[in-house]
């Protein structure tokens, strides 16, 4: 059973491994203060183009998400999200968890437009009865592998910047979105449009990790408070570091995520030589086609996926899902039983 569920079903790229044994005897400071952490820091400052930028690294994405919007939202504030952004659909209530409101707004690929935010705040204005929206949660990629383009996250920087809102992007999967065929970003102008943002690790070659990015560090002034308070800094925080210094010298992880985008785009391209649809439009390592039942359960004597949507008595959409590892032979299996 070949496994197309996930994309960190394996460990993590031999450099990192590599890099981990490397340092394993050399003594250094804990809690983030070690010299590969710094200069892992430093690096990703470089390739941000914000020297003055603070960074944390932490262990995994929800986590990383509970973290920055705890700290961004006073009591009676609330975050608005794609109502299948992960923090509404997958994260077992964390953000209610510590007393703040998710709006979910809907969403058909995931993202969600200026257009929705006014529309959303227009029906929060019964003060003091109702909670303020203050932060504003995106996913690029989003959960069903769509990116935003460069005009799309403008329009939403400039509208949150107009209505006095806070702009926070979930990065799990940012390595795949900045390198997908059609994405017109980088991380410098991503820097540039919102104001706090997370480099995933975890879902691209790390053992784990997710580098969160403070593009203006008086926004994260005292937040290493509340990554002690919530258990999320580690002693030994090397391990977060060195991670990160392996995949993004000579950008690694770049090259790690287009590998997965590619494998994703030959399954694609399997998919639409048959004639079958998608439930969205592929653009990244997550694609969602439209398949006949009899099919799909074909299918699933070799191979892990998702059943993600019923269509009808007859159809439903998969997720499958590639990563930097997933093997091309296998992908050539799947095809011929595609094929068949």
């Amino acid at each position: 059973m070949y496994n197309l569920k996930i994309d960190y079903a394996e460990g993590a790229h031999p450099a990192i491994l590599d890099k981990l044994v490397e340092t394993n005897f050399i003594q250094q400071n804990g809690y983030g203060s070690d010299e590969y952490t710094l200069e892992a820091k430093d690096l990703l400052r470089s390739k941000l183009n914000k020297p003055e930028a603070e960074i944390y690294f932490v262990s995994g994405g929800t986590q990383a998400n509970l973290l920055v919007i705890s700290f961004l939202l006073r009591s009676h504030e609330a975050v608005i999200s794609a109502h299948s952004g992960h923090i509404y659909a997958n994260e077992t209530g964390a953000i209610e968890a510590t007393g703040h409101k998710v709006i979910p707004i809907e969403s058909k690929d995931g993202k969600i437009t200026a257009t929705q935010i006014k529309q959303t705040l227009a029906s929060f204005q019964l003060r003091p009865h109702v909670v303020k929206p203050k932060v504003v949660y995106i996913s690029n990629t989003t959960e069903v592998g769509t990116i935003y383009s460069e005009r799309e996250l403008k329009a939403l920087s400039d509208c949150c910047r107009a209505e006095g809102l806070l702009l926070f992007m979930d990065g799990a999967r940012l390595g795949h979105a900045l390198t997908a065929p059609t994405n017109d970003l980088t991380l410098e102008r991503i820097a540039e449009l919102v104001d706090v943002f997370y480099i995933g690790a975890t879902k691209n070659g790390a053992l784990f990790g997710e580098a969160i990015v403070f593009p203006q560090a008086k926004l994260a002034l005292d937040f290493d408070y509340n990554l002690k308070q919530r258990g999320a800094l580690f002693a030994k925080g090397r391990v977060l570091g060195i991670q990160f210094l392996a995949l993004f010298q000579d950008d690694l992880y770049f090259k790690l995520a287009k590998d997965a985008n590619d494998m994703a785009m030959k399954l694609a391209e399997a998919f639409q030589a048959q004639g079958y649809s998608f439930l969205v439009e592929p653009s990244s390592n997550q694609i969602f086609p439209i398949l006949p039942i009899a099919l799909i359960h074909r299918l699933q004597e070799k191979f892990d996926f998702y059943v993600w949507k019923s269509i009808n008595a007859e159809y439903a959409a998969i997720r499958l899902i590639t990563s930097w590892t997933t093997d091309e032979l296998m992908l050539e299996v799947f095809i011929a039983m595609l094929n068949e």
